[in-house]
């Protein structure tokens, strides 16, 4: 757990108060970049803009970089041109990207006017990509070097350009015309000969992303190599940029969030809950329980078909609730991990008849349990020919419910939706529709009341 530096936010402003500037910068030395965010962020405009002026140029870029979109516009709003423009010259291409998308369309534009000529051609080369593409989240910082070069040469250039890179330790090798070729490691070079030429140490085995692509992809495919950066080519192969860790951590975590979101019936948030007005939580929520409620409508066609059922053997709708929440638990733990196996990569919707094949032999087990727990206690509450439906229905609802929640992700992945969409609250709608024309048909039957 990180702390605090033995200063407070009381003692900062009393040093602003006072106007020692030369104790205060080297207070503000000792905290560290996100600590110094969150200072920033407690503290008011005026004295904000003070503080952020005293900052180190070599930390400023990073520690705005730390500060909500929100924080971000009001602090740029506050300095004058020459600070904003080298506040934005100094970030790294990827969080000055993410800071534009983020703003209105008009302040973005008079944010481009304040680049230099290179940055500006930067920005809006990451910001002609899709929205959530690999594109957006790439930046341009990376050492390239040419087949042809001699390793002494590699290295040379490697010193010469490494401070200005946002990771040395994979090397990318292009030809004349910046087409990606390979990417090695820097330890290679450094056990190399010296004379020995590039080429010779290329193996072709590496992994690449097409500026494109979807980041999901980019989480996926840096999960799945181990890899501390992925370099990113156009459609022409030619290498753009490179996506490292850190930025993806940050996609992880939004995409996360995002199947959580869509997983209890939610429209993804675009910030965090508590930033998040109650007019768009409303707007986030009611699509799904609004649709909920009409699919919820068949449950209750349902069990109004069966009236004369219920009316002859009133004993069949104390047991009601405890099926069809069965069933939609099951359903809700079998699209759960159908879900979770997809984002990370595991299985397919190819893979559908593996999946279904071994969910069934896992339900029948946990329906054949669950159906002796509560055959039991229909016995003493009802006699045994209800236990028999009872427990019949317990074992097939299961069964039902874990098949649709397996499989419905499947569906939905094959025809183009996210996996996710299968939510708790619609399995456990479809799972009730199920359970309750299964229950009242077997009882029907069994019990000759048709």
């Amino acid at each position: 757990m990180t702390t605090f530096p033995s200063t407070n936010l009381h003692d900062v402003q009393h040093l602003l108060k006072a106007q020692r500037w030369a104790e205060l910068r080297a207070v503000l030395a000792q905290w560290p970049d996100p600590e110094l965010a969150d200072l920033l962020a407690a503290l008011n405009p005026v004295e904000r803009v003070l503080v952020f002026r005293l900052l180190p140029r070599s930390i400023s870029n990073t520690v705005f970089a730390y500060l909500n979109h929100d924080e971000q516009y009001e602090l740029l709003s506050q300095l004058n041109n020459d600070e904003t423009r080298q506040v934005l010259a100094d970030l790294n291409p990827d969080d000055r990207t993410q800071l534009f998308e983020e703003l209105p369309g008009q302040v973005t534009q008079k944010l481009l006017n304040l680049l230099g000529p290179e940055d500006l051609r930067e920005a809006r080369q990451l910001l002609g990509y899709p929205e959530e593409s690999v594109g957006r989240l790439m930046t341009p910082d990376y050492i390239a070097i040419r087949p042809d070069w001699t390793v002494a040469q590699a290295l040379e250039h490697i010193r010469s350009r490494g401070s200005d890179s946002e990771t040395i330790n994979l090397i990318y090798v292009t030809d004349a015309n910046w087409r990606f070729l390979d990417a090695l490691e820097l330890r290679r070079f450094i056990l190399a000969d010296p004379q020995q030429p590039v080429e010779a140490l290329m193996d072709n085995a590496y992994v690449v992303l097409s500026a494109f692509d979807d980041r999901e992809r980019a989480v996926n495919a840096m999960r799945r190599y181990d890899l501390p950066a992925l370099p990113v080519v156009d459609s022409d192969g030619i290498l753009v940029g490179i996506v490292t860790f850190d930025d993806l951590f940050d996609v992880a975590d939004e995409e996360t969030t995002e199947d959580f979101h869509k997983g209890a019936a939610v429209a993804p948030l675009r910030g965090s809950y508590v930033e998040t007005g109650v007019a768009e939580l409303v707007r986030k929520r009611v699509p799904w329980l609004l649709a909920l409620v009409f699919v919820n409508i068949f449950s209750g066609a349902a069990i109004a078909a069966y009236e004369d059922t219920i009316a002859a053997v009133v004993a069949l709708v104390f047991f009601l609730p405890l099926l069809i929440d069965s069933s939609g638990n099951a359903g809700s733990q079998a699209a759960t991990l159908t879900v979770r196996a997809l984002a990370m990569g595991e299985v397919r919707a190819r893979d559908w008849h593996r999946l279904l094949s071994k969910e069934l032999i896992v339900s029948l087990l946990l329906g054949l349990a669950m159906a002796a727990a509560v055959a039991l206690l229909a016995f003493f509450r009802a006699g045994p020919e209800v236990a028999m439906v009872v427990a019949l229905t317990m074992s097939l609802v299961v069964i039902v419910g874990s098949s649709i929640g397996t499989i419905l992700p499947l569906i939905l992945q094959r025809i183009g939706f996210d996996p996710a969409t299968a939510s708790g609250p619609l399995i456990t709608s479809l799972a009730d529709i199920t359970g309750v024309l299964i229950y009242f048909s077997l009882a029907t039957w069994l019990l000759g009341l048709g």
